[in-house]
């Protein structure tokens, strides 16, 4: 399990070179990554969501956009349009924004319920259709969605069924005091996601998106996740247990956290 191993170093590496002090967050977006998930970004203003998204996009050579989310949004701000072309006598298709590879959508629960739709369909589908014609995503493709937990005037909160699209929920936090200073003294002068280049080219993360298909798990691993997942439905303080899509991801992210630990099978501690 050399390749994967060694893109998740690479990538980690440059990103950490920006996301000072938080190893655990930035390993989970990339094990999303690998395992061609999505990530929810649950956290207060100013704690480096957008960073974050860049960097891994600058560090694979990706093709990054940010959206803002805003009430007034339209589906078609968001998939893009078609537009009557007076020269050729035809429609052409004007892209949106989550035609890019690396999609950072900021305060999503601002958008209302259509909108968030229109992006969960490209997020699950993996395509985009506008006036009946289907227009695949490019590959490889992580949505990165942020909600600030702290205000909620004039939200739409996403519903549990939409939140399940997900394959994570995570939190970046405050950082240290000491990793507070390191971050001033590195944007003295330049922001550090200038500096980082490419590690890895998408073919190459590609390939490592399919070697983590290959992570032997037994079948005694799969019974433990199904149990796993089995107790959020009986608890009673669980309103709502993980659906199969819930063991469907914790069985995802184990392969590929024992890929980039260089295993090539799964433990229970994945």
């Amino acid at each position: 399990m050399q390749k994967p191993q060694q893109v998740a170093e690479k990538v980690i590496a440059s990103v950490e070179k920006v996301i000072v002090g938080k190893h655990d967050e930035v390993q989970l977006t990339l094990l999303a990554l690998l395992c061609q998930g999505h990530l929810l970004i649950e956290d207060v203003p100013g704690v480096g969501k957008t960073m974050l998204a860049k960097s891994i996009a600058r560090s694979i050579g990706c093709t990054f956009r940010r959206i803002q989310f805003t009430p007034d949004m339209l589906p078609s701000d968001v998939t893009g349009v078609s537009v009557f072309n007076q020269k050729t006598r035809e429609f052409e298709f004007r892209p949106g924004p989550v035609m890019a590879q690396i999609v950072l959508t900021d305060e999503i629960n601002r958008a209302t319920p259509k909108t968030q739709s229109a992006l969960l369909e490209c997020m699950e589908g993996r395509q985009v259709t506008v006036d009946g014609t289907t227009y695949p995503m490019a590959r490889p493709f992580l949505v990165l969605a942020t909600q600030n937990p702290i205000e909620y005037e004039g939200t739409f909160p996403l519903p549990e069924a939409q939140l399940d699209r997900f394959m994570m929920r995570i939190s970046l936090g405050y950082p240290d005091p000491e990793d507070e200073i390191t971050m001033m003294d590195s944007q003295q002068y330049v922001h550090p996601v200038e500096k980082i280049g490419q590690v890895v080219d998408a073919e190459e993360l590609l390939e490592a998106q399919e070697a983590v298909k290959d992570i032997y798990i037994d079948d005694s691993i799969k019974e433990y996740i199904v149990a796993v997942v089995g107790e959020t439905r009986k608890h009673p303080d669980v309103y709502l247990g993980a659906s199969p899509r819930g063991s469907l991801a914790l069985y995802k992210t184990s392969q590929a956290r024992a890929a980039i630990l260089g295993r090539d099978y799964v433990i229970p501690d994945d």
